[in-house]
């Protein structure tokens, strides 16, 4: 499905930080290739410093050689650069907005319909909109106006819920664009597609014949230089909140009335409010988390998290795994196993279903496994039980493989999926405030009661498998973390 896409200018503040530089610009740049901009599509970037245009184009210029190594077409980087302006909001300037307001209302060079993509801190979203809409710049009298909100939206319900009440007194929640980049990967946009138009999956994919569902997110990586960002983050805000409840959604969710924005997102809405509170009086039983201590990774030793952090009284956790439940017709019963790492023993995004024990069992054969893998491999694959050639009765696992992503298929950033979806006014990628309440509202308990116990973490080596310990939230004893995507799994 393909949309018309409006004359529009496109208002990037956050210029200089990392993500536009590496992202937001290369990515615009490649849409322009593929000939997906209006002609008279502009940008104007928006950065703290005075910048002349001929260092701004010259610097937009370093950030495309430094992404595409091949070089870049003259003719369509010169279509490019016509297209790109900059401009000085200088925080101490009481009149920055209003200048950025003269700038824009010139109507010969910029098209009135705006897109305010806002990659600054969290802190300054609702003053950044407060400023916008004192210019009237949020306004839709004549033309639509779009605002970009990066993740994360608030660090728990109660302040998601405060920026929803400072920025929805200017904003309709159909000009509110919440971003979370995993919605903008092709690989996640497949999971629902796969689900509704094979008959194949459709009818089995319910409690009748499912054991249990895992969502993994594991990384081989630490938390680098981020260690004071992630230790008042953690695991759970930083990827369950947002990414993994979110492929939780596109996994669970029950055929859309259609395939609109509007229908899309009334389907995942009504999923995540009908997973199971967690219940704190329990926890132990439905969550566990660990820390990584020191260990080798590819051949190299690594310091632990603590000795990173240099605080030994971090209760910080870089594991975290959950047990969920989902309360419908559907689902009611089956256990939901997410899971997210850092510094595991292998680099994986996948979906793991493990069905129900078939009818016939020769030799205690291992169960059907479906498993959808994200990233690195974009992949699906079923394993099943097929008669050993020979004389005797017995089976073995075979597998069926198949990419989803084939070598000529185009490679396209999840950020230049989700930047064409903002033009096009096309927002079943972004999250709804319904969404974001949903997720807030589950994990806080997690990470409330978990904040308030300062005993020691468990401490698993950077490098190994998930920790022994963590299997205490299983239903059953013969359920077992899926480890990898290959045959068998590394079952124990």
């Amino acid at each position: 499905m393909t949309h018309k896409i409006d004359p529009c200018t496109l208002v990037l503040f956050g210029a200089s930080g990392n993500l536009s530089r590496v992202k937001l610009i290369p990515g615009l740049f490649r849409l322009d290739l593929l000939g997906r901009l209006p002609d008279t599509m502009k940008i104007l970037s928006v950065g703290r410093q005075e910048v002349a245009p001929d260092a701004w184009h010259a610097d937009i210029k370093s950030m495309l050689d430094a992404k595409f190594k091949n070089g870049v077409d003259a003719k369509v980087f010169e279509r490019f650069i016509a297209r790109n302006f900059y401009h000085a909001n200088a925080p101490t300037d009481s009149n920055a907005f209003r200048k950025m307001k003269a700038t824009l209302s010139d109507e010969k060079v910029f098209p009135q319909n705006l897109a305010f993509f806002l990659s600054v801190r969290p802190t300054d979203f609702a003053p950044v909109v407060d400023q916008l809409a004192a210019e009237g710049l949020t306004q839709e009298d004549k033309y639509w106006r779009r605002v970009v909100i990066e993740k994360p939206f608030g660090t728990d319900l109660p302040s998601a819920q405060e920026l929803q009440k400072s920025i929805s007194k200017h904003l309709k929640e159909s000009q509110i664009y919440r971003i979370d980049h995993y919605l903008g990967k092709s690989a996640l946009q497949n999971i629902m597609l796969q689900r509704f138009t094979n008959t194949l999956l459709e009818p089995i994919w319910n409690n009748q014949y499912i054991d249990h569902v895992q969502i993994t997110n594991t990384e081989m990586l630490g938390v680098g230089d981020r260690t004071k960002f992630y230790d008042s983050t953690g695991a759970v805000r930083d990827m369950i909140q947002s990414h993994i409840l979110q492929i939780l959604a596109l996994t669970t969710m029950e055929l859309p009335k259609d395939l609109t924005p509007k229908g899309v997102r009334a389907s995942k809405i009504k999923v995540l409010e009908q997973i199971r509170p967690i219940p704190v009086n329990e926890l132990s039983k439905h969550a566990f988390r660990a820390q990584y201590a020191s260990g080798v990774v590819n051949g190299e030793k690594v310091p632990g998290y603590l000795e990173e952090l240099e605080d030994n009284s971090s209760v910080v956790e870089t594991y975290a795994a959950m047990k969920l439940f989902i309360d419908n017709p559907r689902w009611q019963g089956v256990p939901f196993y997410i899971r997210t790492a850092k510094r595991l023993h292998e680099a994986d995004t996948r979906i793991c279903i493990r069905f129900k024990k078939a009818p016939l069992q020769v030799n205690s054969q291992d169960q059907n496994w479906l498993i959808i893998g994200i990233q690195p491999r974009e992949c699906i694959k079923m394993e099943i039980q097929s008669k050993i050639p020979g004389l005797d009765i017995n089976t073995r696992t075979i597998q069926l493989d198949a990419a989803n992503r084939l070598p000529e298929d185009d490679t396209v950033d999840a950020y230049e999926a989700l930047l064409l979806n903002l033009m096009q006014g096309d927002n079943s990628n972004y999250l709804h405030i319904s969404e974001a309440e949903a997720q807030w509202r589950l994990v806080d308990p997690v990470v409330k009661a978990w904040a308030a116990d300062k005993k020691p973490v468990y401490q698993y080596p950077a490098g190994s498998r998930d920790p022994e310990a963590s299997k205490v939230i299983f239903e059953h004893e013969d359920q077992f973390w899926r480890t990898s995507i290959e045959l068998g799994g590394d079952k124990p």
